[in-house]
């Protein structure tokens, strides 16, 4: 019984310390997303694009451009520091009266990161998975409706 409580306790303190961390030095953690990637879809592709700011904050936009290259401004992006917290926010167009939604940073294991607001409508979780140099795995998640969604978007380093 003393080693499952001494286990545990380690794990807990490993992950403690991973989450501490990234929100200590975010533009380190997250500058896996530099850069432009894409995503190819039936109509067109879906392009998000990360700069790092002079403020430290990661600044990111999404765009969607179709088959004839027309492109469309999705949403823009940021990844923060706000006192000790680390946060994802995003302006989507047309949504939520144009205001910004945050996403508080619970989790940093095995290069996922999960950015989470229980309490908005969908999604209510945003996961960025660092699969290497020229990958990149991003979905959202939660409940619209009373029914559990995932949409995934894998991304290729442009």
């Amino acid at each position: 019984m003393k080693r499952i409580y001494l286990y545990s306790l380690i794990l807990f303190l490993a992950s403690f310390y991973s989450n501490v961390k990234a929100q200590k030095n975010s533009s380190k953690t997250f500058s896996f997303v530099l850069g432009s990637w894409e995503m190819q879809t039936p109509k067109g592709k879906i392009v998000e694009q990360w700069i790092q700011g002079a403020d430290k904050i990661m600044k990111g936009k999404s765009y969607r451009v179709s088959i004839k290259g027309d492109s469309i401004l999705t949403e823009t992006l940021q990844i923060r520091k706000t006192g000790k917290d680390v946060f994802y926010c995003s302006t989507v167009a047309h949504q939520n009266e144009g205001k910004e939604v945050c996403f508080k940073l619970i989790s940093t294991k095995d290069r996922i990161y999960i950015f989470e607001n229980a309490a908005h409508d969908f999604p209510q979780r945003i996961v960025y998975q660092n699969l290497g140099k020229n990958e990149m795995l991003a979905w959202i998640e939660g409940e619209l409706n009373g029914k559990s969604r995932k949409s995934e978007f894998r991304y290729k380093r442009q």
